[in-house]
């Protein structure tokens, strides 16, 4: 028989158990407030004098407040608890190529102000620059307990090392992003994929309801992501490089993809291959491109004024969208598909290509919804606020 060593077990104390409760009660807050406290005793299971005890901590703490009286037939009126806003701030900021936009966010995940600046080619030139504009804004409101800052970036983060493995549309190569951020703020910097963290945001915010547990998040911009939520567990693999579905090669003989690879599916389906496909219809030569053209808000624009080429453009984007889209579906028969990225500006005129084009490629019967996420929600940012805010609310659990 094989002998165990009690050693290398850790056995649960009181100590642990008030910590659960307390992230418990503190999440419960953040789903259903205004909440009661007896609201809170049915909700968790909990007792409701380890309910108040909690709460009155978390009221001593600044973490909640009260708020308005409910009204009953009978009996003592409830106070209701709600987070407190003011309490936390957190950095939030989204590295794309061209712009980077940075968010201070209170406990509530509202945005207190939001800011952007130019995205620098030379990592180490700007990172220690953006850690001092990060530096500026704590100064410009010193009233703020800051908790960190949360980092979106379009690449693939090393789980272990937190370092940026690769990012073809930055051409960033093995980056350090966290240690110039924390040696400039003094602050802890949580480090993710933009694609994750948009995946993220859709769980934290609970918009599809508690029941939705497949979540499959795709970011159109310059390149392709994809993040995952299967089975309530955000899945980023064994070394946070899971999800390079973008990087999947639909044609060998395809255009060529800043991963060093040919007929990527971004190649075909983001914001850039929409420029390239607006770009060549003008010049009548399919393999003309012009670093100078259009941007994609230009495309989005001139569709909107009924431009018979741009809106040509967004269709074969829309259809190669449905593609990919339609091989995760196929392979991962998710609740929802979200769609994050200006592209959604265009949601009427894309949804049903994508739509037809999924509903041709299926065979599995998945009843999957494909839904889009308003820009203006900064579903970036929300998400790296999230991730920053998980320590304290309880992480999902991460595969």
């Amino acid at each position: 028989m094989r002998k165990i060593d009690l050693n290398n077990f850790q056995v649960a104390t009181s100590e642990t158990a008030r910590h659960i409760n307390r992230r418990i009660v503190l999440n419960l807050i953040r789903k259903h407030q205004p909440v009661s406290r007896a609201d809170l005793s049915r909700h968790s299971g909990l007792q409701r004098s380890t309910v108040s005890a909690i709460a009155e901590q978390l009221l001593t703490e600044r973490w909640i407040r009260e708020g308005a009286m409910g009204q009953l037939p009978r009996g003592r009126r409830p106070t209701f608890l709600c987070l407190n806003g003011e309490r936390a701030g957190i950095l939030g900021v989204n590295i794309r190529p061209g712009w980077t936009t940075i968010g201070l966010a209170g406990l509530d995940s509202r945005f207190l102000m939001e800011d952007s600046v130019r995205t620098g080619g030379d990592p180490e030139t700007f990172l220690p620059a953006l850690g001092r504009r990060l530096r500026d804004i704590m100064n410009a409101h010193p009233q703020v307990v800051y908790e960190g800052i949360g980092l979106a970036l379009p690449g693939r983060v090393d789980w272990a090392t937190q370092a940026l493995v690769f990012a073809p549309n930055l051409r960033w190569t093995n980056v350090d992003v966290k240690t110039p951020l924390q040696k400039t703020t003094g602050l802890s910097v949580e480090v993710e994929n933009a694609a994750n963290a948009c995946a993220l945001a859709e769980l934290w915010s609970g918009r599809h309801g508690e029941e939705v547990r497949h979540i499959i998040a795709v970011t159109v911009s310059e390149g392709i992501g994809v993040g995952m939520v299967l089975n309530g567990q955000l899945v980023r693999g064994p070394t946070g490089l899971a999800g390079e579905f973008g990087h999947i090669v639909l044609d060998e003989q395809g255009p060529k993809c800043g991963c060093g690879n040919r007929g990527c599916w971004e190649v075909f389906a983001s914001n850039q291959a929409a420029v390239r496909y607006f770009t060549e219809s003008l010049r009548g030569n399919r393999r003309a491109h012009s670093p100078a053209g259009p941007s994609f808000e230009d495309i989005l624009h001139l569709a909107e004024q009924g431009n018979a080429k741009a809106a040509e453009a967004l269709d074969r984007m829309a259809h190669y969208l449905g593609v990919g889209i339609s091989m995760l579906v196929s392979g991962l028969a998710p609740d929802v598909v979200v769609l994050v990225g200006e592209a959604t500006r265009a949601w009427s005129r894309l949804e049903p290509i994508i739509s037809k084009v999924v509903a041709a490629r299926q065979s599995s019967h998945a009843r999957t919804k494909i839904l889009p996420t308003d820009p203006m929600t900064r579903p970036r940012l929300r998400g790296v606020i999230a991730l920053v805010l998980q320590k304290h609310f309880g992480a999902p659990h991460i595969v």
